[in-house]
């Protein structure tokens, strides 16, 4: 009996181990709640993958510099509940995205909304949903 409970315990930790971590994080420990950011610019790349999907514009700041930003939104299926398909945002769309700044300063930030070019403004089910 104890040979089998070794042999059940060591399959467990085996399958356990097997499994992909991913690091997942807390609204708070990445972003900024006291720092929004509203952000226009034309859709370069969009990644839906689990655990958030990403969506990556560039944005033309007054002097004329373009800086590509990383936007975070919630899960895939997250956002198929909130309306979104996968051709909501299509590669050369124009874009406003209201969120929260990365606390590291980076060209980073969590998605709350975005307004798109046909003038549709969907949610974007991200952790900023539930900041203060």
């Amino acid at each position: 009996m104890a040979r089998c409970s070794v042999l059940v315990f060591a399959a467990a930790s085996l399958m356990l181990m097997a499994t992909g971590t991913s690091a997942h994080h807390s609204f708070a420990a990445v972003f900024d709640a006291d720092k929004p950011v509203v952000l226009t610019g034309v859709v370069t790349k969009v990644e839906w993958t689990n655990p958030h999907a990403h969506l990556y514009i560039d944005v033309r700041d007054p002097s004329g510099t373009v800086t590509n930003w990383d936007l975070e939104f919630g899960s895939p299926n997250g956002l198929l509940r909130r309306g979104w398909t996968r051709t909501s945002l299509n590669l050369g769309d124009m874009v406003t995205v209201e969120g929260f700044l990365a606390r590291d300063g980076s060209k980073y930030a969590n998605a709350a909304t975005v307004k798109l070019s046909d003038g549709r403004e969907l949610f974007a089910g991200s952790a900023a949903d539930a900041a203060p």
